[in-house]
């Protein structure tokens, strides 16, 4: 991995972002993370469209072949509150050099449990990113990370120092709107779709606060792409933004 830069050693010393009472909410969830079924499974749902996203991303930013199974061979990317390693596994598969970072120490146990059954030759790491030196990156992803965190703004400019030049940064996160409220905390905490106690609406963030936050650190965002359930289709890619969205970013000009 590339050394990190300066502005990732200023990061470094910037307040924790970790609440921990997050970490340990999620630790919790460690053991089942890899049941589709389990507590996980709407991340297991979540995780193709995400990974289509991402893949379309990929391909656009680099230019690259749209057949190849390997679009990411000779490139390194880091995965931001990679739980139990979810997105890390397939990153890899698509021939990243792959490091994974989480709040929770179970996770990482669980994930490093995983990729060795997988044989995937992955590096996880537990802690504050900001505190962790784990080198710049050609590709940094964060799926449904900020909402999670104390202090945004710091932890979208430790992200910005990760990203190596000519890198890009994927995100996806819920949207602070009604909808979101009722369906995401209401109804599928309350039928167990979503562990209950994983969201707090108020700390959910828009499009327009997060566009603001990545321009405070220097990069420039995408249009979103929303994150859609309907019964007919499922969880898919969409232009409706109420629930859930994909973004992409990448260092100003």
């Amino acid at each position: 991995m590339a050394d990190a830069t300066h502005a990732a050693d200023t990061i470094s010393l910037a307040e924790p972002t970790i609440r921990p009472r997050e970490a340990a909410h999620f630790g919790k969830l460690a053991a089942d993370w890899w049941d589709p079924k389990g507590s996980s499974a709407m991340l297991h749902r979540l995780n193709p469209v995400r990974l289509a996203f991402l893949r379309s991303a990929v391909d656009r930013h680099w230019s690259g072949d749209h057949d190849s199974v390997r679009p990411l061979a000779g490139k390194t990317a880091l995965d931001v509150g990679c739980g139990a390693g979810l997105l890390c596994e397939p990153l890899a598969r698509l021939g990243a050099e792959v490091t994974g970072v989480d709040a929770a120490a179970e996770n990482i146990a669980a994930a490093r449990d995983h990729a060795a059954g997988s044989g995937l030759d992955i590096r996880y790491m537990a802690g504050e990113l900001g505190h962790l030196d784990v080198g710049q990156f050609d590709l940094v992803t964060s799926m449904e990370v900020i909402e999670h965190v104390a202090d945004k703004g710091a932890f979208v400019a430790a992200l910005a120092a990760r990203i190596a030049p000519g890198g890009l940064l994927v995100m996806s996160t819920p949207n602070r709107t009604s909808r979101s409220r009722l369906l995401m905390v209401g109804a599928a905490e309350a039928t167990g779709l979503i562990p209950r106690g994983t969201h707090d609406w108020n700390d959910f963030i828009t499009p327009e606060e997060l566009r603001l936050l990545l321009a405070e650190a220097g990069l420039a965002m995408s249009e979103p792409t929303g994150i859609a359930f309907t019964p007919t289709r499922g969880v898919h890619l969409s232009s409706d933004l109420s629930l859930n969205y994909l973004v992409t970013a990448v260092p100003s000009a």
